[in-house]
């Protein structure tokens, strides 16, 4: 019997690169590239990274005004190590950073609100609106 890796949970970019953030966005049309990425994860106001062997194998994020509240718009494992416990980590995690504020709002797709419900958030509705030409985070052309 083979013990499972490791991971370890960072709350900076420290020592972070570009190219230890690969295999993310799965199944996006238009995906945003490995350095657009690592600045996506730069600006926000709180990140948790699952690092296993120098990869970055999940990331959680939250964006805020630091003072009231929070968002959480992205929440990404790597498929190979989806479904064993890193994502709850990362929410768990992400939480404890989060824990000052008034409001922690995410949006997610119905066939997640239980997950999300598991980790104590409350079902609510979300408005939005998406322009997927801009998916990939390019400078405006």
């Amino acid at each position: 019997m083979t013990a499972e890796p490791s991971y370890t949970l960072h709350t900076t970019l420290d020592g972070v690169t570009p190219g230890q953030l690969q295999g993310f966005f799965v199944d996006w049309p238009n995906p945003p590239s490995p350095d657009t990425f690592h600045r996506v994860l730069a600006g926000s106001y709180r990140v948790v990274l699952a690092v296993s062997g120098g990869q970055v194998i999940g990331f959680v994020q939250a964006v805020s005004d630091g003072v009231l509240t929070a968002y959480i718009p992205l929440l990404e494992v790597l498929p190979e190590w989806q479904g064993r416990g890193v994502g709850r980590a990362l929410m768990t995690r992400m939480q404890d950073e989060l824990r000052h504020l008034y409001a922690v709002d995410l949006g997610c797709d119905d066939n997640l609100v239980p997950y999300y419900e598991a980790l104590g958030m409350r079902r609510g509705n979300l408005m939005f609106t998406r322009n997927y030409a801009r998916q990939d985070g390019s400078p405006t052309r």
